[in-house]
Protein backbone atom coordinates (compact mmCIF):
# COMPACT_ATOMS: atom_id res chain seq x y z
CA UNK A 1 0.00 0.00 0.00
CA UNK A 2 0.95 3.58 -0.78
CA UNK A 3 3.20 4.98 2.35
CA UNK A 4 4.44 8.51 0.90
CA UNK A 5 1.83 11.41 2.21
CA UNK A 6 -1.25 10.03 4.63
CA UNK A 7 -3.18 12.94 3.64
CA UNK A 8 -3.56 12.25 0.00
CA UNK A 9 -6.73 11.12 -0.49
CA UNK A 10 -7.43 6.93 -1.06
CA UNK A 11 -10.87 6.63 -1.90
CA UNK A 12 -14.41 8.53 -2.52
CA UNK A 13 -17.32 7.04 -2.41
CA UNK A 14 -21.11 8.35 -2.29
CA UNK A 15 -20.50 9.27 1.79
CA UNK A 16 -17.41 11.45 1.21
CA UNK A 17 -13.47 11.34 0.99
CA UNK A 18 -11.05 9.37 3.05
CA UNK A 19 -7.21 9.86 2.96
CA UNK A 20 -4.91 7.03 2.93
CA UNK A 21 -4.26 7.26 6.68
CA UNK A 22 -7.88 7.35 7.48
CA UNK A 23 -7.91 4.17 5.75
CA UNK A 24 -4.70 2.41 7.31
CA UNK A 25 -6.61 3.36 10.82
CA UNK A 26 -9.50 1.74 9.43
CA UNK A 27 -8.13 -0.95 8.29
CA UNK A 28 -6.56 -1.41 11.64
CA UNK A 29 -9.87 -1.65 13.58
CA UNK A 30 -11.18 -4.38 11.01
CA UNK A 31 -8.29 -6.42 11.60
CA UNK A 32 -8.56 -5.83 15.26
CA UNK A 33 -12.55 -6.10 15.63
CA UNK A 34 -11.98 -9.71 13.72
CA UNK A 35 -9.88 -10.88 16.45
CA UNK A 36 -11.76 -9.69 19.27
CA UNK A 37 -14.40 -11.94 17.41
CA UNK A 38 -12.11 -15.01 18.48
CA UNK A 39 -11.28 -15.49 14.58
CA UNK A 40 -8.06 -17.20 13.92
CA UNK A 41 -5.71 -17.15 11.24
CA UNK A 42 -6.85 -18.58 7.91
CA UNK A 43 -10.04 -18.60 9.22
CA UNK A 44 -12.29 -17.25 6.12
CA UNK A 45 -15.70 -14.18 6.42
CA UNK A 46 -18.12 -13.22 3.35
CA UNK A 47 -18.21 -9.76 2.18
CA UNK A 48 -21.31 -9.30 0.33
CA UNK A 49 -21.18 -5.77 0.31
CA UNK A 50 -21.88 -2.98 -1.98
CA UNK A 51 -19.03 -0.81 -3.06
CA UNK A 52 -18.00 1.95 -0.36
CA UNK A 53 -14.97 2.69 1.90
CA UNK A 54 -15.89 -0.35 3.98
CA UNK A 55 -14.91 -2.58 1.67
CA UNK A 56 -11.39 -2.32 0.81
CA UNK A 57 -11.21 -1.59 4.46
CA UNK A 58 -12.64 -5.55 5.67
CA UNK A 59 -10.46 -6.61 3.16
CA UNK A 60 -7.51 -5.64 3.54
CA UNK A 61 -8.05 -5.82 7.43
CA UNK A 62 -8.90 -9.37 7.36
CA UNK A 63 -5.54 -9.78 5.60
CA UNK A 64 -4.08 -8.36 8.01
CA UNK A 65 -5.01 -10.18 10.37
CA UNK A 66 -4.46 -13.63 7.99
CA UNK A 67 -8.11 -14.29 8.27
CA UNK A 68 -9.22 -15.27 4.59
CA UNK A 69 -11.87 -12.75 3.02
CA UNK A 70 -14.28 -14.50 0.32
CA UNK A 71 -15.83 -11.78 -1.86
CA UNK A 72 -19.27 -12.70 -3.21
CA UNK A 73 -21.23 -10.47 -5.66
CA UNK A 74 -24.14 -8.43 -4.65
CA UNK A 75 -26.37 -9.46 -7.79
CA UNK A 76 -26.86 -13.19 -6.32
CA UNK A 77 -30.45 -15.01 -5.91
CA UNK A 78 -30.64 -16.62 -2.84
CA UNK A 79 -30.61 -20.20 -3.65
CA UNK A 80 -27.07 -19.11 -5.07
CA UNK A 81 -26.08 -17.48 -1.64
CA UNK A 82 -26.88 -20.36 -0.02
CA UNK A 83 -24.52 -22.25 -2.41
CA UNK A 84 -21.56 -20.06 -2.18
CA UNK A 85 -22.21 -19.44 1.71
CA UNK A 86 -22.43 -23.03 2.00
CA UNK A 87 -19.30 -23.95 0.08
CA UNK A 88 -16.88 -21.31 1.60
CA UNK A 89 -17.92 -22.10 5.46
CA UNK A 90 -17.68 -18.95 6.61
CA UNK A 91 -17.67 -17.92 10.12
CA UNK A 92 -18.17 -14.16 9.48
CA UNK A 93 -20.86 -12.74 6.79
CA UNK A 94 -19.92 -8.94 6.61
CA UNK A 95 -23.55 -8.08 4.58
CA UNK A 96 -24.45 -4.36 3.42
CA UNK A 97 -27.82 -3.45 5.08
CA UNK A 98 -29.96 -3.13 1.53
CA UNK A 99 -28.57 -6.76 0.63
CA UNK A 100 -30.04 -8.33 4.41
CA UNK A 101 -32.95 -9.89 3.33
CA UNK A 102 -31.76 -12.21 0.86
CA UNK A 103 -30.02 -14.05 3.76
CA UNK A 104 -32.57 -14.12 6.18
CA UNK A 105 -34.13 -17.01 5.59
CA UNK A 106 -31.06 -19.39 5.10
CA UNK A 107 -29.17 -18.48 8.25
CA UNK A 108 -30.13 -21.55 10.33
CA UNK A 109 -29.13 -23.65 7.82
CA UNK A 110 -25.46 -22.67 7.34
CA UNK A 111 -23.59 -24.65 10.40
CA UNK A 112 -20.91 -22.99 10.02
CA UNK A 113 -21.93 -19.30 9.91
CA UNK A 114 -21.04 -18.02 13.67
CA UNK A 115 -21.55 -14.08 12.97
CA UNK A 116 -23.66 -11.58 11.20
CA UNK A 117 -22.08 -8.21 11.04
CA UNK A 118 -24.36 -5.52 8.86
CA UNK A 119 -22.88 -2.53 7.12
CA UNK A 120 -25.66 -0.04 7.89
CA UNK A 121 -27.93 1.13 10.26
CA UNK A 122 -30.16 -1.20 10.70
CA UNK A 123 -29.14 -4.97 11.43
CA UNK A 124 -32.14 -6.30 12.43
CA UNK A 125 -31.30 -8.06 15.48
CA UNK A 126 -27.47 -8.42 13.89
CA UNK A 127 -24.09 -6.44 14.93
CA UNK A 128 -23.76 -3.65 13.06
CA UNK A 129 -20.20 -2.62 11.80
CA UNK A 130 -20.07 0.67 12.51
CA UNK A 131 -20.95 -0.04 16.58
CA UNK A 132 -18.29 -2.90 16.42
CA UNK A 133 -15.45 -0.92 14.98
CA UNK A 134 -16.01 2.18 17.34
CA UNK A 135 -14.48 0.25 20.62
CA UNK A 136 -11.85 -1.20 18.15
CA UNK A 137 -8.41 0.33 18.29
CA UNK A 138 -6.22 1.68 15.48
CA UNK A 139 -3.42 0.26 16.00
CA UNK A 140 -2.49 -3.28 14.60
CA UNK A 141 0.48 -5.86 14.17
CA UNK A 142 0.31 -7.60 10.39
CA UNK A 143 0.12 -11.45 11.03
CA UNK A 144 3.25 -13.35 10.33
CA UNK A 145 2.17 -14.61 6.94
CA UNK A 146 4.23 -15.55 3.52
CA UNK A 147 3.61 -14.36 0.07
CA UNK A 148 2.60 -17.91 -0.94
CA UNK A 149 -0.07 -18.21 1.84
CA UNK A 150 -3.76 -17.79 0.58
CA UNK A 151 -4.75 -14.24 1.22
CA UNK A 152 -8.54 -14.19 -0.16
CA UNK A 153 -11.00 -15.75 -2.47
CA UNK A 154 -12.97 -14.72 -5.03
CA UNK A 155 -15.80 -16.56 -6.78
CA UNK A 156 -16.09 -17.25 -10.72
CA UNK A 157 -18.45 -15.27 -12.55
CA UNK A 158 -20.57 -18.32 -13.04
CA UNK A 159 -21.19 -18.00 -16.51
CA UNK A 160 -21.01 -21.90 -17.15
CA UNK A 161 -23.01 -22.96 -14.01
CA UNK A 162 -22.50 -22.59 -10.18
CA UNK A 163 -19.57 -20.07 -9.07
CA UNK A 164 -16.14 -21.89 -8.18
CA UNK A 165 -14.11 -20.60 -5.00
CA UNK A 166 -10.71 -19.36 -6.43
CA UNK A 167 -7.77 -18.57 -3.95
CA UNK A 168 -5.54 -16.19 -4.41
CA UNK A 169 -1.95 -15.70 -2.48
CA UNK A 170 -0.20 -12.77 -0.51
CA UNK A 171 1.47 -12.22 -2.98
CA UNK A 172 -1.03 -11.64 -6.20
CA UNK A 173 -2.27 -8.00 -6.10
CA UNK A 174 1.29 -7.06 -5.79
CA UNK A 175 2.44 -8.82 -9.41
CA UNK A 176 -1.62 -7.87 -11.42
CA UNK A 177 -0.93 -3.95 -9.71
CA UNK A 178 2.92 -3.83 -11.45
CA UNK A 179 2.53 -5.81 -14.58
CA UNK A 180 -0.93 -4.42 -16.05
CA UNK A 181 -1.53 -1.15 -13.57
CA UNK A 182 1.64 0.52 -13.79
CA UNK A 183 3.39 -1.15 -16.65
CA UNK A 184 0.35 -1.30 -19.16
CA UNK A 185 -1.58 1.57 -17.88
CA UNK A 186 0.79 3.78 -16.45
CA UNK A 187 -0.79 4.52 -13.86
CA UNK A 188 0.32 7.04 -11.27
CA UNK A 189 0.08 9.00 -8.25
CA UNK A 190 -2.39 11.82 -10.03
CA UNK A 191 -4.80 9.62 -11.43
CA UNK A 192 -8.39 9.41 -10.42
CA UNK A 193 -9.22 6.10 -11.25
CA UNK A 194 -13.49 4.65 -11.62
CA UNK A 195 -14.54 1.27 -12.52
CA UNK A 196 -17.94 0.57 -13.08
CA UNK A 197 -17.01 -3.15 -12.41
CA UNK A 198 -17.65 -3.98 -8.69
CA UNK A 199 -14.96 -4.87 -5.94
CA UNK A 200 -16.38 -8.30 -5.98
CA UNK A 201 -15.22 -8.68 -9.53
CA UNK A 202 -11.90 -9.61 -10.24
CA UNK A 203 -11.66 -6.94 -12.86
CA UNK A 204 -13.03 -4.55 -10.54
CA UNK A 205 -10.96 -4.94 -7.14
CA UNK A 206 -7.64 -4.76 -10.09
CA UNK A 207 -8.67 -1.50 -11.03
CA UNK A 208 -10.35 0.56 -8.05
CA UNK A 209 -8.51 -1.42 -5.14
CA UNK A 210 -4.99 -2.77 -5.91
CA UNK A 211 -3.80 -0.61 -8.70
CA UNK A 212 -4.97 2.82 -7.31
CA UNK A 213 -2.94 1.33 -3.81
CA UNK A 214 0.50 0.61 -5.15
CA UNK A 215 0.80 3.78 -7.16
CA UNK A 216 -0.88 6.60 -4.93
CA UNK A 217 -3.66 7.23 -7.06
CA UNK A 218 -7.70 7.82 -5.93
CA UNK A 219 -9.97 5.96 -6.54
CA UNK A 220 -14.17 6.97 -7.02
CA UNK A 221 -16.65 3.78 -5.59
CA UNK A 222 -19.95 3.85 -6.39
CA UNK A 223 -23.11 2.23 -4.43
CA UNK A 224 -25.20 1.58 -7.19
CA UNK A 225 -25.37 -0.73 -10.14
CA UNK A 226 -23.40 0.64 -12.81
CA UNK A 227 -26.40 1.51 -15.22
CA UNK A 228 -25.27 4.20 -18.17
CA UNK A 229 -26.87 7.01 -16.26
CA UNK A 230 -25.44 6.11 -12.38
CA UNK A 231 -22.13 5.63 -14.54
CA UNK A 232 -21.82 9.09 -16.67
CA UNK A 233 -23.24 10.90 -13.36
CA UNK A 234 -19.74 9.74 -11.53
CA UNK A 235 -17.59 10.35 -14.81
CA UNK A 236 -19.28 14.15 -14.55
CA UNK A 237 -19.17 14.71 -10.90
CA UNK A 238 -15.65 13.41 -10.15
CA UNK A 239 -13.88 13.87 -13.31
CA UNK A 240 -11.52 10.32 -13.11
CA UNK A 241 -8.35 10.30 -15.59
CA UNK A 242 -9.16 6.28 -15.93
CA UNK A 243 -12.58 4.36 -16.57
CA UNK A 244 -12.97 0.55 -16.33
CA UNK A 245 -16.06 -0.73 -17.75
CA UNK A 246 -17.07 -3.94 -19.86
CA UNK A 247 -18.56 -4.31 -23.49
CA UNK A 248 -21.97 -3.90 -22.32
CA UNK A 249 -22.06 -0.77 -20.23
CA UNK A 250 -19.70 0.69 -22.67
CA UNK A 251 -22.81 -0.01 -25.74
CA UNK A 252 -25.62 0.69 -23.52
CA UNK A 253 -23.65 3.94 -22.94
CA UNK A 254 -23.26 5.13 -26.64
CA UNK A 255 -26.73 4.23 -27.12
CA UNK A 256 -27.42 7.36 -25.48
CA UNK A 257 -26.22 10.23 -28.18
CA UNK A 258 -26.04 12.66 -25.56
CA UNK A 259 -23.29 10.97 -23.95
CA UNK A 260 -19.65 12.13 -24.99
CA UNK A 261 -16.72 13.79 -23.53
CA UNK A 262 -18.54 16.67 -22.56
CA UNK A 263 -20.86 15.26 -20.60
CA UNK A 264 -18.61 12.97 -19.03
CA UNK A 265 -14.92 13.48 -17.56
CA UNK A 266 -13.03 16.03 -19.40
CA UNK A 267 -9.67 14.65 -17.72
CA UNK A 268 -10.38 11.24 -18.71
CA UNK A 269 -6.92 10.18 -20.41
CA UNK A 270 -7.68 6.19 -20.86
CA UNK A 271 -10.21 3.84 -21.19
CA UNK A 272 -10.00 -0.23 -20.43
CA UNK A 273 -12.64 -3.23 -20.83
CA UNK A 274 -12.79 -6.77 -20.00
CA UNK A 275 -15.40 -9.61 -18.85
CA UNK A 276 -15.82 -10.49 -22.72
CA UNK A 277 -13.96 -9.72 -26.12
CA UNK A 278 -14.90 -5.80 -27.28
CA UNK A 279 -16.32 -5.37 -30.97
CA UNK A 280 -14.56 -3.48 -32.83
CA UNK A 281 -17.46 -0.92 -33.58
CA UNK A 282 -17.75 -0.10 -29.93
CA UNK A 283 -13.97 0.78 -29.72
CA UNK A 284 -14.23 2.83 -32.71
CA UNK A 285 -17.24 4.95 -31.89
CA UNK A 286 -16.10 5.40 -28.42
CA UNK A 287 -12.98 6.84 -29.36
CA UNK A 288 -15.43 8.91 -31.41
CA UNK A 289 -16.93 10.37 -28.72
CA UNK A 290 -15.24 10.48 -25.85
CA UNK A 291 -11.76 11.10 -27.44
CA UNK A 292 -10.11 8.26 -25.87
CA UNK A 293 -9.01 4.62 -26.73
CA UNK A 294 -10.45 1.46 -24.69
CA UNK A 295 -8.13 -0.84 -24.30
CA UNK A 296 -9.53 -3.75 -24.54
CA UNK A 297 -7.80 -6.53 -22.37
CA UNK A 298 -8.16 -10.07 -21.87
CA UNK A 299 -8.25 -11.39 -17.85
CA UNK A 300 -10.17 -14.11 -15.79
CA UNK A 301 -10.46 -14.31 -11.78
CA UNK A 302 -8.28 -17.68 -12.04
CA UNK A 303 -5.09 -15.11 -12.98
CA UNK A 304 -6.65 -12.03 -11.11
CA UNK A 305 -6.50 -9.95 -13.80
CA UNK A 306 -5.60 -8.96 -17.42
CA UNK A 307 -2.67 -10.52 -18.76
CA UNK A 308 -3.17 -10.46 -22.38
CA UNK A 309 -4.31 -6.44 -23.78
CA UNK A 310 -3.94 -3.14 -26.15
CA UNK A 311 -1.49 -0.91 -24.96
CA UNK A 312 -1.84 2.70 -25.04
CA UNK A 313 -0.44 4.16 -28.60
CA UNK A 314 -0.69 0.48 -29.63
CA UNK A 315 -4.64 -0.03 -29.99
CA UNK A 316 -5.91 -2.63 -32.73
CA UNK A 317 -9.80 -3.09 -32.21
CA UNK A 318 -10.93 -5.81 -33.17
CA UNK A 319 -7.82 -7.86 -31.38
CA UNK A 320 -7.16 -8.68 -27.65
CA UNK A 321 -3.82 -7.24 -27.97
CA UNK A 322 -0.65 -8.88 -26.56
CA UNK A 323 0.84 -10.96 -23.52
CA UNK A 324 1.75 -8.35 -20.74
CA UNK A 325 5.40 -8.29 -20.03
CA UNK A 326 5.65 -10.42 -17.56
CA UNK A 327 3.20 -13.43 -18.41
CA UNK A 328 3.40 -15.99 -21.44
CA UNK A 329 0.71 -17.59 -23.71
CA UNK A 330 0.00 -19.93 -25.84
CA UNK A 331 -2.49 -21.41 -27.86
CA UNK A 332 -3.29 -25.51 -27.55
CA UNK A 333 -5.17 -28.10 -29.19
CA UNK A 334 -7.47 -30.31 -27.43
CA UNK A 335 -4.17 -32.23 -26.38
CA UNK A 336 -2.61 -29.32 -25.36
CA UNK A 337 -0.18 -29.21 -27.87
CA UNK A 338 0.89 -25.81 -29.71
CA UNK A 339 -1.07 -25.12 -32.69
CA UNK A 340 1.05 -23.43 -35.65
CA UNK A 341 0.83 -19.30 -36.18
CA UNK A 342 -3.10 -18.46 -37.33
CA UNK A 343 -4.93 -21.64 -36.17
CA UNK A 344 -7.48 -21.64 -33.57
CA UNK A 345 -6.22 -23.25 -30.10
CA UNK A 346 -7.11 -22.93 -26.61
CA UNK A 347 -5.35 -20.03 -24.42
CA UNK A 348 -3.13 -20.89 -22.28
CA UNK A 349 -1.07 -18.75 -19.89
CA UNK A 350 1.58 -18.54 -17.31
CA UNK A 351 2.18 -15.61 -14.93
CA UNK A 352 2.92 -14.96 -11.07
CA UNK A 353 -0.58 -13.56 -10.12
CA UNK A 354 -2.16 -17.31 -10.59
CA UNK A 355 -4.35 -18.50 -8.34
CA UNK A 356 -3.35 -21.32 -6.25
CA UNK A 357 -6.69 -23.61 -7.35
CA UNK A 358 -10.46 -24.20 -6.39
CA UNK A 359 -11.91 -24.29 -3.20
CA UNK A 360 -13.13 -27.94 -3.04
CA UNK A 361 -13.09 -28.69 -7.23
CA UNK A 362 -10.25 -30.89 -7.31
CA UNK A 363 -10.73 -32.08 -10.94
CA UNK A 364 -11.57 -28.47 -12.06
CA UNK A 365 -8.40 -27.47 -10.67
CA UNK A 366 -6.01 -30.24 -12.07
CA UNK A 367 -7.81 -29.54 -15.76
CA UNK A 368 -7.55 -25.77 -15.25
CA UNK A 369 -4.04 -25.68 -13.27
CA UNK A 370 -2.02 -28.02 -15.41
CA UNK A 371 1.62 -27.31 -14.55
CA UNK A 372 3.04 -23.89 -14.92
CA UNK A 373 -0.07 -23.03 -17.06
CA UNK A 374 -3.54 -22.06 -16.62
CA UNK A 375 -6.52 -23.11 -19.00
CA UNK A 376 -8.93 -20.06 -19.81
CA UNK A 377 -11.25 -21.96 -21.56
CA UNK A 378 -11.45 -19.36 -24.88
CA UNK A 379 -10.50 -19.98 -28.48
CA UNK A 380 -8.02 -17.62 -30.09
CA UNK A 381 -5.63 -17.61 -33.06
CA UNK A 382 -2.44 -14.76 -33.03
CA UNK A 383 -1.82 -13.49 -35.92
CA UNK A 384 1.95 -12.75 -37.21
CA UNK A 385 2.31 -9.58 -35.71
CA UNK A 386 1.51 -10.77 -32.65
CA UNK A 387 -1.90 -9.85 -31.59
CA UNK A 388 -4.59 -12.08 -30.68
CA UNK A 389 -8.52 -12.73 -32.29
CA UNK A 390 -10.66 -14.14 -29.82
CA UNK A 391 -12.93 -16.42 -31.27
CA UNK A 392 -14.96 -17.80 -28.09
CA UNK A 393 -15.65 -19.47 -25.27
CA UNK A 394 -14.61 -23.59 -25.84
CA UNK A 395 -17.92 -24.73 -24.83
CA UNK A 396 -19.37 -21.95 -27.02
CA UNK A 397 -17.97 -22.51 -30.63
CA UNK A 398 -18.99 -24.83 -33.08
CA UNK A 399 -18.53 -26.38 -36.18
CA UNK A 400 -21.07 -25.53 -38.94
CA UNK A 401 -20.76 -27.14 -42.65
CA UNK A 402 -17.64 -29.06 -41.40
CA UNK A 403 -16.24 -24.72 -40.27
CA UNK A 404 -15.58 -23.08 -37.05
CA UNK A 405 -18.15 -20.77 -35.93
CA UNK A 406 -17.42 -17.98 -33.69
CA UNK A 407 -19.64 -16.62 -32.19
CA UNK A 408 -17.71 -13.40 -31.27
CA UNK A 409 -17.72 -12.48 -35.00
CA UNK A 410 -21.04 -12.90 -35.89
CA UNK A 411 -21.96 -10.94 -32.57
CA UNK A 412 -19.92 -7.94 -34.25
CA UNK A 413 -20.96 -7.96 -37.19
CA UNK A 414 -24.92 -7.79 -36.04
CA UNK A 415 -23.44 -4.82 -33.63
CA UNK A 416 -22.15 -2.69 -36.26
CA UNK A 417 -25.60 -2.36 -37.81
CA UNK A 418 -27.27 0.61 -36.04
CA UNK A 419 -30.36 -0.61 -34.76
CA UNK A 420 -28.62 -3.25 -32.97
CA UNK A 421 -27.16 -3.01 -29.11
CA UNK A 422 -26.30 -6.30 -28.04
CA UNK A 423 -26.24 -9.74 -29.80
CA UNK A 424 -25.37 -13.48 -28.74
CA UNK A 425 -25.20 -16.50 -30.83
CA UNK A 426 -25.80 -20.16 -30.44
CA UNK A 427 -25.63 -23.47 -32.18
CA UNK A 428 -29.33 -24.91 -33.04
CA UNK A 429 -29.83 -27.51 -35.12
CA UNK A 430 -31.92 -27.80 -38.77
CA UNK A 431 -34.42 -29.93 -39.73
CA UNK A 432 -31.41 -32.22 -40.67
CA UNK A 433 -29.79 -32.42 -37.52
CA UNK A 434 -26.88 -30.22 -38.56
CA UNK A 435 -25.83 -27.08 -36.49
CA UNK A 436 -26.18 -23.55 -37.64
CA UNK A 437 -25.94 -20.12 -36.27
CA UNK A 438 -29.09 -18.45 -34.11
CA UNK A 439 -29.05 -15.13 -33.00
CA UNK A 440 -30.76 -13.40 -30.10
CA UNK A 441 -31.03 -9.83 -30.50
CA UNK A 442 -31.51 -6.79 -28.24
CA UNK A 443 -32.80 -3.67 -30.69
CA UNK A 444 -31.69 -0.13 -30.14
CA UNK A 445 -34.38 1.81 -28.08
CA UNK A 446 -37.19 2.68 -30.14
CA UNK A 447 -36.89 0.21 -32.82
CA UNK A 448 -39.75 -1.48 -34.19
CA UNK A 449 -38.84 -5.21 -34.42
CA UNK A 450 -40.65 -7.65 -37.48
CA UNK A 451 -39.86 -9.89 -39.99
CA UNK A 452 -38.62 -7.23 -42.63
CA UNK A 453 -35.99 -6.28 -39.71
CA UNK A 454 -34.74 -9.78 -39.00
CA UNK A 455 -34.39 -10.09 -42.95
CA UNK A 456 -32.44 -6.86 -42.81
CA UNK A 457 -29.97 -8.25 -40.72
CA UNK A 458 -29.68 -11.21 -42.11
CA UNK A 459 -28.60 -9.76 -45.54
CA UNK A 460 -26.44 -7.61 -43.79
CA UNK A 461 -24.23 -10.32 -41.94
CA UNK A 462 -24.06 -11.79 -45.29
CA UNK A 463 -22.56 -9.17 -47.02
CA UNK A 464 -20.21 -8.82 -44.09
CA UNK A 465 -19.07 -12.36 -43.31
CA UNK A 466 -18.90 -16.13 -44.74
CA UNK A 467 -22.24 -17.29 -45.72
CA UNK A 468 -22.07 -20.62 -43.15
CA UNK A 469 -21.84 -17.95 -40.61
CA UNK A 470 -24.53 -15.84 -41.03
CA UNK A 471 -27.56 -16.65 -38.66
CA UNK A 472 -30.50 -18.92 -39.47
CA UNK A 473 -32.77 -17.39 -37.07
CA UNK A 474 -32.80 -14.30 -35.40
CA UNK A 475 -35.03 -13.79 -32.08
CA UNK A 476 -35.49 -10.66 -30.53
CA UNK A 477 -35.35 -10.10 -26.73
CA UNK A 478 -35.55 -7.47 -24.24
CA UNK A 479 -32.41 -8.47 -22.83
CA UNK A 480 -30.07 -11.24 -22.53
CA UNK A 481 -28.91 -13.22 -19.77
CA UNK A 482 -26.17 -11.94 -18.12
CA UNK A 483 -23.63 -12.79 -15.10
CA UNK A 484 -23.35 -10.30 -12.62
CA UNK A 485 -20.08 -8.93 -14.21
CA UNK A 486 -21.97 -8.50 -17.75
CA UNK A 487 -20.58 -11.60 -19.30
CA UNK A 488 -23.45 -13.15 -21.86
CA UNK A 489 -24.59 -16.68 -20.10
CA UNK A 490 -25.27 -18.48 -23.65
CA UNK A 491 -25.43 -21.49 -22.26
CA UNK A 492 -29.04 -20.18 -20.59
CA UNK A 493 -29.82 -19.39 -24.49
CA UNK A 494 -28.87 -22.76 -25.92
CA UNK A 495 -31.09 -24.40 -23.37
Amino acid sequence: MYKRGGGKTAFIDDLGEYSYAELAGRVNRCANMLKALGLRQESRIALVMLDTIDYPAMFWGAIKAGIVPVCINTLLTTDNYRYVLGNARAQVLVVGEPLLPAFLSMLGELPNLEKVIVVGSGGQGHALLDDLLATASGEFQAAATSRDDVAFWLNSSGSTGNPKGVKHRHSSPYWAAKLYGRQVLGMREDDVVFSAAKLFFAYGIGNANFFPLLVGATSVLMAERPTPDAVMGVLSRHRPTIFGGVPTLYAAMLADKNNNRDAGSDRLRMCISAGEALPEDIGNTWKQRFGVDILDGVGSTEMLHIFLSNRPNDVRYGTSGKMVPGYEGRLADDKGETVPQGELGELLVNGPSAADGYWNEREKTIKTFVGAWTYTGDKYTQDAEGYYHYCGRSDDMFKSGGNWVSPFEVESALIAHDKVLEAAVVPREDEHGNLKPQAFVVLQQGVDAGESLREELKLFIRNSIELWKYPRWIEFRDELPKTATGKIQRFKLRQ
